[in-house]
């Protein structure tokens, strides 16, 4: 839908959408559902989608990219870093992560991590993610 000019509503689910994501020992072994995204949706102004890092061990290894971020822990418990600080986080936690702030994120638990992020930009292809050892 590159070029729409308006943005219609939308309802979306993990259902409807194909399961993305990375597993290499640089990026981590996170996976993703793109929900909103203006290349698939006819949506604008932002992109999002649900994350999810299996239990004991998923990860998404520290990165940065210029846009902010918002996430929202749907389900389950882990550790999210941001610029070398550890919270623990668990459902029903939001947080704001700046443009440019390194931040990782791993599930320690035993349970599914499930993670609701949304970006300000229109196309998920936008936002560059940048990690170490790859040109950071």
């Amino acid at each position: 839908m590159p070029g729409n000019v308006t943005s219609q509503a939308v309802i979306a689910g993990t259902a409807q959408r194909e399961r993305e994501g990375w597993d290499d020992a640089s990026r981590g072994n996170a996976s993703w559902f793109t929900l909103f995204c203006a290349d698939r949706t006819p949506t604008s102004a932002m992109s999002a989608g649900i994350m999810e890092l299996s239990p004991a061990g998923g990860i998404l290894e520290p990165h940065r990219h210029r846009q902010a971020e918002i996430y929202f822990v749907a389900e389950g418990t882990g550790i999210l870093t941001i610029d070398g600080v550890e919270t623990r986080i668990s459902a029903g936690t939001a947080a704001f992560i700046p443009g440019d702030a390194e931040h990782s994120l791993r599930n320690d638990s035993a349970a599914l991590l499930r993670i609701f992020y949304v970006f300000p930009t229109d196309r998920f292809a936008d936002v560059v993610y940048r990690f170490p050892g790859e040109g950071d």
